[in-house]
């Protein structure tokens, strides 16, 4: 099965947290979001799909960076080639939204990361039907999310960690109950708007940060224990210098926005 995510050369990640934030703040925002910024994206010739998530406090559990603990969603975008006359609608777009009085710089928004990936390898569990390229378009009840750093990210430590990943790690992950998929996604670079105030300072070089991706089709916050659970067996598998090439930055499980139900 063929969809636009064949051949989607880039993605987009944004990590937002609403600080002091109270419940009319957080569904103003998702209001915003869901309503109006993602639909418009959507709509773009460039994108290819687009999604995001919460990230309640009963999901905080995990590993987080003091940078990245705060963090209440996560929004992504998929590009179709030709990508620079992609990023450039969705850039006009996002100035033409601050003109219309619509976003996106809105008070309160803290923008931790703003960064550009590109797609390694999409996976799709047996019980999903569909193939991995499909796996984004299908419905979920929320991710696993893994960001991590790999600062020798062309060492032999960190090719022994990406190797495990894609043969040991994510087919185990994948016959787990409620994982319906994953992908992998190395770092390109961070956003520079090229007329808005939307930057992530942080000098990092290309390749040095991973996100996986597991999609859920169950319950996020049990399916999350197993995966921990699998994830620490598996870790035995290599070898210290391999552990000690990734710095996971923030692990954690995300919810679906249900629109209206979550506002």
């Amino acid at each position: 099965m063929t969809s636009p995510l064949n051949d989607s050369p880039l993605v987009f990640f944004s990590f937002v947290t609403l600080e002091g934030a109270g419940p009319e703040e957080h569904h103003a925002y998702n209001e915003w979001h869901q309503l109006d910024h993602r639909p418009e994206n959507l709509a773009l010739p460039g994108v290819a799909w687009g999604d995001r998530w919460a990230r309640p406090v009963e999901y905080r559990g995990g590993v987080a960076s003091d940078e990245h603990a705060p963090t209440d969603y996560i929004a992504m975008y998929w590009f179709n080639d030709p990508v620079e006359r992609g990023l450039q609608e969705w850039s006009d777009l996002g100035e033409d939204s601050f003109q219309w009085g619509r976003g996106p710089l809105i008070p309160g928004v803290r923008r931790k990361l703003l960064s550009f990936y590109r797609p390694v390898k999409g996976y799709a569990a047996a019980s999903a039907l569909v193939s991995p390229e499909v796996i984004p378009y299908r419905p979920n009840r929320g991710l696993h999310l893994t960001l991590s750093r790999h600062a020798e990210h062309h060492s032999g430590a960190t090719h022994e960690h990406f190797t495990w990943q894609d043969r040991s790690l994510i087919p185990a992950l994948l016959d787990l109950d409620g994982v319906a998929g994953a992908w992998t996604f190395s770092f390109a670079r961070h956003q520079a708007h090229p007329s808005l105030p939307l930057a992530t300072e942080t000098a990092d070089a290309p390749g040095s940060l991973r996100i996986r991706l597991v999609y859920l089709d169950q319950d996020p916050l049990p399916t999350t224990e197993a995966i921990e659970k699998t994830t620490a067996e598996l870790t035995a598998e290599l070898s210290e210098e391999a552990v000690a090439s990734e710095e996971v930055l923030l692990s954690t499980p995300l919810r679906t926005i249900i629109p209206w139900q979550d506002w």
